[in-house]
């Protein structure tokens, strides 16, 4: 009956694999339990420290009590010693050098704060008027250079027109436009001028493209030489070559000096 079975005992690849197998296993065992011997080695140190800890933290606290409960507390003010000392020169020097240094810190800190502040202030002003005013200057020139508006308009109308509330307004800009050609160029009048006839021929939506790039160029000329003359006012070497920083950068030494001088002597 048993003709059929297979014998997996006595066949020579598979006892090769059944070993292998066996011996990959008792590996890994042997592995995972040196590994777990040497976690429970670390948390047991571990415990014995704490446990330690605990033990010398008692140990102190009962001999301190102990110490406290039998020291006499009776002390009057009469049995505590004095001594008078008497500084030496060094000692008045550093002192005086300590109450120096506290009073430096608190004031050196708000001078270069209000120093910086002014500074920020004059660069933030100098640099808003340098753009404005190149703003307008473009502005102006743009207007002059448009299909030859000032052979229609004096020029002096355009300067006029052009302040530093509107050199960057496309609405305000348009509309001056609109009004010059409806006031001279309408009706016939002056289409010979370069200005009308090609307002006459590209239409009023040309230039109203026209009057709003005007704005936006001038806008932009007006930052860039705002955020030039920003950045040069507040360089280092801008800073360190102004007459006033220096001024009071000179009293400011001066002053330390005689104060500690003062104070030493």
């Amino acid at each position: 009956c048993e003709l059929y079975t297979p014998n997996y005992d006595n066949h020579p690849e598979i006892k090769r694999v059944m070993q292998q197998f066996h011996d990959r296993t008792t590996q890994r065992f042997q592995e995972y339990d040196e590994k777990s011997q040497e976690k429970r080695q670390i948390y047991k140190d571990k415990c014995d420290k704490e446990i330690q800890k605990i033990i010398l933290k008692d140990k102190l606290e009962k001999e301190l009590t102990e110490k406290f409960a039998i020291l006499q507390t009776d002390i009057h003010s009469d049995a505590i010693p004095t001594c008078i000392c008497e500084k030496s020169l060094a000692d008045k020097v550093e002192k005086n050098c300590l109450r120096c240094g506290g009073i430096l810190g608190s004031a050196m800190p708000q001078l270069g704060l209000i120093g910086g502040s002014a500074l920020y202030v004059a660069a933030v002003k100098s640099s808003v008027e340098l753009g404005i005013k190149m703003g307008i200057q473009r502005a102006i020139t743009n207007l002059k250079e448009l299909w030859g508006l000032t052979r229609l308009i004096d020029a002096k109308v355009i300067e006029k027109f052009v302040t530093p509330t509107n050199y960057c307004n496309k609405t305000s800009i348009i509309e001056f436009l609109n009004n010059i050609y409806s006031n001279s160029c309408k009706a016939g009048a002056n289409s010979s001028k370069l200005f009308c006839h090609n307002v006459s021929r590209t239409g009023v939506e040309a230039l109203a493209k026209r009057g709003a790039g005007i704005a936006v160029d001038a806008n932009s000329i007006g930052a860039h030489y705002e955020s030039e003359k920003f950045a040069e006012m507040t360089s280092v070497s801008a800073i360190f070559s102004d007459p006033v920083v220096i001024s009071a950068i000179v009293v400011v030494t001066i002053a330390v000096i005689l104060l500690i001088i003062y104070l030493i002597l």
